[in-house]
């Protein structure tokens, strides 16, 4: 059994019932709708909602929201962890990517930012969460296990909570995420066989639009989950703002489906075409990005046969990486998108343009495989 952490009032790990969160797909400096969809998530049940800051901006926002609500607030930074200073009187949780780690403070070695993460979490008595995905995996850890991204993601994992305990600090959870479930389960498993005292965040990131992103979730979740593997959970779907409160419905409802040995049977599922999409959220910097996963999914459609991953990435934070293993991706931006084959950039266009040209760069790379 994990060990118990709080955060604020609520208990993750150590036999505490599964808590399920969402993330604010508004901007945080609009505070009028993100007060706004922080209680519609709360009035459906979520235990946690998370935010994201990226600047001075949505600090002061955030300080104004935490003025009006009793949510559970969690934050994340991402590459600016910076930030955790101003913020962390208004919240009760950060989550920071060991892979976004390097980005500043260049010259600073990684377990200097970490203990000053540590040192602010301790003088807030904030809980932190170690959250890791497969886009954007510390390039130290990709060097060191060529080849093998599972491991890459573990050993990440693992030297942070060593890190971490050796700064006398037990007060965070970790997540191992991929946009493939089977991944996910890998990590997990091999994970909480490392270090089963730690409470783990289950979550298939870039899950993508229902019905799939569900299915995918659900993959994961029904095999970790009876196996004890799991504190706390988010389903990251592809949704608009007005829609955000679908990801707690759903984590409610797997939960409850697994309680009662309800588990689905899609044999079929994972071969052919693969559409992945990242959660909306505050960093998605135009609000047709959900509108173009959509039309990219139906547009691909008569490729479905097809052993293919195209992703759609709605943010310059997880874009450029998360596209990289893609044999088509797009990465949106507040006026154009990025068409990727792998990680070559084909060009940038238009949200009305990208379309065709997907179109046609799809034909050729279907035209060289055999269904």
């Amino acid at each position: 059994m994990t060990r118990k952490i709080q955060v604020k009032d609520l208990s993750i790990g150590g036999g505490a019932p599964i808590s399920v969160q969402s993330m604010c797909a508004t901007h945080t400096r609009d505070i009028d709708a993100t007060l706004a969809q922080i209680e519609r998530l709360r009035e459906k049940g979520a235990d946690l909602v998370r935010v994201a800051v990226d600047n001075k901006t949505d600090v002061a926002a955030l300080a104004e929201i935490r003025r009006q609500t009793r949510a559970r607030l969690v934050v994340d930074l991402q590459e600016n962890f910076p930030l955790a200073e101003l913020v962390a009187p208004h919240v009760d949780k950060i989550r920071y990517n060991p892979g976004h780690l390097h980005h500043l403070d260049k010259q600073k070695p990684i377990a200097e930012k970490v203990k000053w993460l540590v040192s602010i979490a301790k003088a807030h008595g904030l809980a932190l969460r170690v959250g890791v995905n497969c886009g954007s995996v510390a390039p130290e850890f990709l060097e060191r296990h060529p080849g093998d991204h599972v491991r890459a993601i573990v050993e990440s994992a693992v030297w942070h909570c060593d890190l971490l305990d050796s700064l006398h600090f037990t007060h965070y959870v970790v997540s191992l995420k991929d946009s493939d479930p089977d991944k996910v389960v890998l990590c997990n498993q091999a994970f909480a066989k490392r270090r089963p005292d730690v409470p783990i965040h289950l979550g298939v990131t870039e899950a993508g639009l229902l019905p799939d992103g569900v299915i995918k979730t659900r993959l994961a979740f029904e095999k970790l989950i009876p196996q004890g593997i799991g504190d706390t959970l988010r389903v990251s779907l592809t949704l608009t703002s007005e829609d955000k409160w679908q990801e707690i419905l759903w984590g409610r409802r797997i939960l409850q489906d697994i309680q009662a040995g309800k588990f689905i049977s899609v044999p079929d599922f994972g071969k052919g075409l693969n559409i992945i999409s990242c959660p909306s959220c505050s960093r998605v910097e135009n609000g047709d990005f959900v509108k173009l996963a959509m039309d990219v999914r139906a547009m691909t459609a008569y490729a479905k046969e097809h052993q293919l991953t195209i992703a759609v990435m709605g943010c310059r934070v997880n874009g450029p990486g998360e596209t990289d293993d893609a044999d088509l991706g797009v990465w949106c931006g507040p006026t154009t998108v990025t068409l990727k084959r792998k990680s070559e950039e084909i060009g940038t266009f238009r949200y009305d343009e990208v379309l065709p040209v997907l179109k046609e760069k799809l034909d050729q790379i279907c035209g060289k495989i055999k269904v």
